[in-house]
């Protein structure tokens, strides 16, 4: 087999163990996040539960970039696969271990696994398509994205399921049998060393010198915390205790949503640019600042319905169904800039900064959708403070864009 068959092969392997996994995570997070809120748990706690898991992948991804570099990124992602099983195993163990001490735990190292993870097959992109190829290589940062969000959603939807049919242990049970599959077959197909640097990586190469690549990782860090700061606690907690629907309603909603999300990045090259045939110009900072700026329109026009007591069921899902349209439009300008800015020699490092800033901005946004929710007074209030918080941070998101596209024209 030549290295381009063979490169393309590996990188397969690498995709089907990344959307086993990504099955398996969003699964156990929304099972997490159902089971803790119908025992009492706050908003602010759930956020603060999360946390762990938003910070550990902070770090995970700038060490992950590195072991990536030294060793292979068979190694991250094996390695990844078999954090998660340990973590579904202790999940899967007696009732009196579903204590907040042992959840955070869990959830950290749930992080550490999704990261370490992600920036494996996010990596393994670039090594399969030349940069000069730029409108292949934006499909296919498109596709491997947006199939991993859409089945991100998926698996929102199977965790509400499993969590509706069987009881909690049963169903981290049934997800640890697929986590483990997939670690098997991942073990035993993808040969040993891939993607391992020649020449020794200091730890000072972790952070990027380029200001392209810095100002992309500023942008993403408000980017994603402007969709967690009213995605991750504030809607589905909404939703069960003023919204009057069921963990089964809200978790086809959000399934719903990520799926459509997904979808969206998968087809955004035909209207961003850069897939189709015979274009060459593929989208650059202008039109991620175009994006970007876009987001700010459906967040002002769904505050203004909810001040004025618009039904609120059918304006969030109109508003939000735009939102995550444009929002998968400007994640696949940044998804595909990343890689192209990357050099092929330390692709892991920079995909691993990238991404960290990534994990930095859910971080962030995790913690004002419990804070804010909680503190503008719950119910409609705090989810109408918490989208007025996303609206600021596109703002800085637009903000940090401006300054990459300046110092990309000086390039």
């Amino acid at each position: 087999m030549d290295k381009p068959s063979r490169n393309l092969r590996d990188y397969l392997i690498v995709t089907a163990a990344y959307w086993a996994f990504t099955l398996s995570d969003s699964a156990l997070r929304m099972i997490i996040l159902l089971e803790l809120h119908s025992r009492g748990m706050s908003p602010l706690e759930l956020a603060t539960l999360f946390l762990f898991y938003e910070a550990a992948g902070v770090v995970t991804n700038l060490g992950g970039g590195w072991i990536g570099a030294r060793f292979g990124l068979r190694t991250t992602l094996l390695t990844g696969l078999a954090l998660q099983a340990l973590v579904l195993g202790i999940l899967t163990g007696p009732g009196a271990w579903l204590r907040v001490s042992s959840l955070i735990t869990a959830q950290a190292a749930s992080g550490v696994a999704k990261d370490l993870t992600k920036m494996s097959a996010k990596s393994y992109v670039r090594m399969v398509v030349p940069s000069e190829e730029a409108g292949k290589l934006m499909r296919w940062v498109a596709i491997l994205t947006g199939s991993k969000n859409t089945l991100k959603g998926v698996g929102f939807f199977l965790g509400a399921i499993l969590l509706f049919y069987l009881d909690y242990q049963w169903a981290c049970g049934f997800l640890l049998i697929g986590i483990l599959t997939a670690l098997i077959a991942t073990a035993l197909s993808l040969p040993a060393a891939q993607n391992h640097s020649s020449s020794k990586v200091k730890i000072k190469h972790l952070i990027s010198n380029d200001p392209r690549i810095n100002w992309l990782s500023a942008a993403r860090v408000f980017l994603f915390g402007s969709r967690d700061a009213w995605f991750v606690v504030a809607l589905p907690v909404y939703l069960a205790t003023h919204g009057g629907w069921s963990h089964i309603a809200i978790g086809a909603f959000l399934a719903l949503w990520v799926t459509g999300y997904g979808l969206a990045q998968i087809s955004a090259p035909n209207w961003v640019g850069g897939a189709s045939k015979g274009n060459t110009r593929p989208p650059g900072p202008n039109q991620l600042g175009i994006w970007t700026w876009t987001l700010t329109l459906p967040m002002i026009a769904l505050c203004s319905a909810l001040y004025l007591d618009a039904p609120p069921g059918p304006v969030l899902v109109i508003a939000l169904a735009i939102f995550g349209v444009i929002f998968a439009s400007a994640s696949t300008i940044h998804s595909y800039l990343i890689v192209q800015y990357a050099k092929q020699d330390e692709v892991s490092l920079r995909v691993g900064f990238y991404y960290a800033a990534n994990a930095l901005g859910r971080l962030m946004g995790t913690l004002l959708s419990g804070w804010v929710y909680q503190s503008a007074g719950l119910g409609l209030n705090g989810l109408l403070a918490c989208l007025l918080t996303s609206t600021l941070l596109v703002i800085l998101a637009t903000l940090a864009t401006t300054a990459l596209r300046r110092v990309d024209a000086a390039r």
